[in-house]
């Protein structure tokens, strides 16, 4: 079969996906109306095959992914998605088929998150695949959850689990020098893991939790120690993370059993998406318990005191962990 034609692959795969104010993708633009009362959140994030993801994931997860890293920023701004707009590189050898698996996963995700494409632009690479993603959405005036408003004893808490989209990838990764720990995982572990790496789950339920209880956040993506970093030093805050206290799932719990020199992996390696938030001591017992109401863990991992020193973690028997890079970095 033939490839599509550029406006064959708009009108056949996206479309369809086109949300209000998007004219069918029909238009040069589109329009983006919030209520009374609300203001716009934007958010822009790019994947390229061979860095965010590999070439050969399954190409409705990569569509999946690429959206879901955007609004996992809108839910640390405490936004509702209200749409997106989808930049596309395509490599050579791309098919239809490709594009109609791609769509379909983008399509899904979009209505089950309430984040229509209202439009974007499609291009040849001539290297690999690159997406490039830019979501809105909306919150009440005033009511935006920034980074940069931790105080003196705030807690510290941490959404869900944290390591396993890290571990995840060195699973995807067969053959790398110290698999070994793999073999101590069963099948269902393994896809765990791995399905953590390749679909993370962005935290939008925590939207209103965050509005009203916490003074801070951000989404954690480019690793747990390196991103508290920078969470607590906008406001010259420092903390103490104990091992004990760190949130792990019963299949990264076991790897690091095994392997305890794979802490740094877990709290360097990246790709959590999970959500960092600040919250006053007076208002973290509601704030733990609106989470438990939604069914989203979050765990009190520490304390900001004042200071310009980097984070203190240590491991489970108290020794100080030095980490050779604290964070994932492009350059």
């Amino acid at each position: 079969m033939a490839r599509l034609s550029e406006d064959e692959v708009i009108a056949t795969f996206f479309a369809p996906l086109a949300g209000p104010g998007a004219f069918g993708l029909r238009d040069d633009a589109a329009v983006l109306s919030s209520e009374q009362g609300e203001e716009l959140v934007v958010t822009k994030d790019m994947l390229t095959a061979g860095v965010h993801f590999f070439a050969d994931d399954p190409p409705n997860a990569i569509a999946r992914k690429a959206l879901r890293v955007n609004l996992s920023d809108l839910a640390a701004k405490a936004a509702r998605p209200c749409g997106f707009v989808l930049g596309l590189a395509l490599p050579e050898d791309w098919t239809n088929e490709w594009l109609a698996s791609f769509s379909k996963g983008l399509g899904e995700d979009a209505a089950g998150f309430g984040c229509p494409l209202l439009g974007g632009d499609i291009v040849r690479s001539c290297g690999p695949l690159i997406l490039s993603v830019t979501a809105f959405g909306t919150v009440p005036a005033d009511k935006i959850v920034r980074r940069g408003h931790v105080v003196a004893e705030d807690v510290i808490f941490v959404s869900g689990t944290i390591g396993d989209a890290a571990l995840g990838l060195r699973c995807r990764r067969a053959g790398v020098p110290d698999a070994g720990w793999i073999n101590c995982l069963d099948a269902v572990e393994t896809a765990f893991l791995t399905s953590r790496y390749i679909l993370p789950q962005p935290r939008l339920d925590l939207r209103e939790a965050l509005r009203a209880h916490a003074h801070a956040a951000m989404d954690i993506s480019d690793g747990f120690a390196g991103d508290l970093t920078k969470f607590l030093q906008l406001t010259g805050m420092t903390t103490e993370i104990s091992g004990s206290a760190i949130p792990l799932s019963e299949a990264a719990r076991k790897v690091l059993d095994g392997s305890p020199s794979l802490i740094e992996t877990i709290l360097t390696g990246g790709d959590d998406y999970e959500l960092l938030c600040a919250v006053p001591p007076s208002e973290a017992q509601a704030f733990a318990a609106y989470a438990a109401a939604v069914q989203i863990p979050v765990h009190a991992v520490g304390v900001a005191k004042p200071g310009e020193a980097a984070p203190v973690f240590k491991d489970r028997v108290g020794r100080i962990l030095a980490f050779t890079e604290p964070s994932f970095q492009h350059f």
